[in-house]
């Protein structure tokens, strides 16, 4: 099984922020800039100025998101509601298991996956570099026009580039990202292996409840 390590997955979750969040809630919007109502433009307009914009309000309401870890878990929840297509990247990780089940429990398991990695590695994001600088590197085609990859790298002083590719697809008059590459790794890869051998055993419904309850969890990695 494919592993991501712990600070990897918490620069995933970062990522997906980065790239996501076209607004913010009212609370949010009295100490960050203000953002655009809608996700119109190009996936890579959205992918660079969303990314600037939520690293500033990490930094602004870091005091507060280190007091209250139940507001940090707000915003994280709230901001990878707003783009993240939970649905859709919920049928790619369930993959064959997910042919032919109902839109309904496709999309329990969805919102049952994302909560469980909400609550186990929102909380790292208190400690994420947001002295960082995105730089688009490329926005090309995905094959039978799923939608794009924007291709990108984090880059920070005295270390490596990061490369971040999103993989985003048209939703109505916007764009929703549903996958994440951090390293090469496709997050969506990584879980349908992970839940391969329980789908095998059991149905969604019960894993989706397994999920919920906390008797199975998305493990990225352990470092």
């Amino acid at each position: 099984m494919i592993r991501i390590p712990r600070n990897a997955l918490a620069l995933g979750l970062a990522a997906t922020l980065l790239a996501a969040a076209p607004a913010l809630s009212f609370a949010q919007a009295q100490s960050a800039p203000a953002a655009p109502a809608t996700m119109q433009g190009s996936p890579s307009e959205l992918v660079l100025q969303n990314t600037r914009r939520v690293l500033e309000t990490l930094e602004s309401r870091r005091a507060e998101f280190t007091r209250d870890r139940a507001a940090l878990q707000r915003f994280v929840s709230s901001e990878f509601d707003t783009m993240f297509d939970r649905d859709y990247a919920a049928r790619q990780v369930l993959g064959r298991h997910g042919r032919g089940a109902s839109d309904a429990d496709v999309k329990a398991f969805g919102d049952a996956l994302a909560d469980n990695l909400m609550r186990r590695y929102g909380s790292s994001l208190i400690d994420f570099n947001t002295r960082l600088r995105v730089r688009i590197k490329s926005e090309t085609a995905l094959p039978r026009n799923l939608g794009v990859k924007v291709s990108s790298e984090l880059l920070r002083q005295g270390g490596e580039p990061i490369p971040v590719d999103y993989l985003m697809r048209r939703a109505g008059s916007g764009w929703r990202v549903f996958d994440v590459m951090v390293e090469g790794v496709s997050f969506v890869q990584t879980f349908r292996q992970q839940f391969d051998a329980e789908l095998q055993r059991k149905s969604i419904a019960q894993v989706t409840k397994e999920l919920r309850s906390g008797q199975l969890s998305a493990e990225a990695g352990s470092n």
